[in-house]
């Protein structure tokens, strides 16, 4: 490859970029592409060397856009197995690739949901990960969030986080990580949030909430 070559810069970016996600990515890659390696240049250079560094959407949504479009084209095989590894490695839960292929079978029929299903099966097993599993974060944290409403909730959290909590007439959730979920509280009719917690899920449970509070 010409070092003065752009779509040779960008596999270098990209090769790099997915060896870090991928335990033996460049191994993989040079098994993928063994018979055609200028389309391996070019499809992870694209991909991996200049989408995944556009400043534009995180790597959780932009996996998350691509796990759409393989199941909406019916790509199962080699790009559904690399996206979940690459998709976990970015920071999607494992919940929301079911989460996703669900919302995405009623645009695309069931008959592709359901062959990408048959892989993910697989590839849950492979990862050694429970089937089915864990509700996603942003779910977990939201029945947290209510449980705490009821006064009821197993995770001790501070008075002031509790009093939040009670308070809120409004939650915005957004997780950020496979693990993680930022819940901006609002009052009615507020425009800013009373207050901001960072909740950290593991599984089903709650291990952590911290309060931020505006000054």
């Amino acid at each position: 490859m010409n070092s003065k070559d752009p779509v040779a810069e960008l596999y270098r970016e990209g090769r790099k970029q997915f060896i870090e996600w991928v335990p033996g990515g460049g191994a993989r890659l040079d098994a993928l592409f063994h018979t055609a390696p200028a389309l391996g240049e070019l499809a992870v250079g694209v991909v991996y060397g200049y989408l995944h560094q556009r400043p534009g959407l995180d790597p959780r949504l932009r996996e998350a856009a691509t796990f759409a479009a393989i199941v909406a084209a019916g790509m199962v095989g080699a790009p559904l197995s690399v996206h979940f590894k690459t998709g976990l490695a970015s920071g999607l839960a494992p919940g929301e690739y079911t989460e996703l292929l669900l919302q995405v079978s009623a645009f695309t029929g069931f008959p592709r949901a359901v062959e990408t299903a048959d892989q993910l099966n697989q590839l849950f097993a492979d990862a050694d990960m429970p089937s089915p599993p864990a509700r996603t974060p942003r779910a977990v944290t939201l029945a947290f969030c209510e449980a705490v409403r009821e006064g009821h909730g197993a995770f001790r959290i501070s008075p002031e986080a509790r009093a939040l909590l009670r308070k809120t007439h409004q939650f915005q959730a957004t997780a950020t990580a496979a693990d993680r979920v930022l819940l901006e509280c609002y009052q009615q009719d507020q425009p800013v949030p009373r207050g901001v917690l960072q909740v950290r899920v593991d599984g089903e449970q709650i291990v952590a909430v911290t309060l931020f509070s505006p000054e």
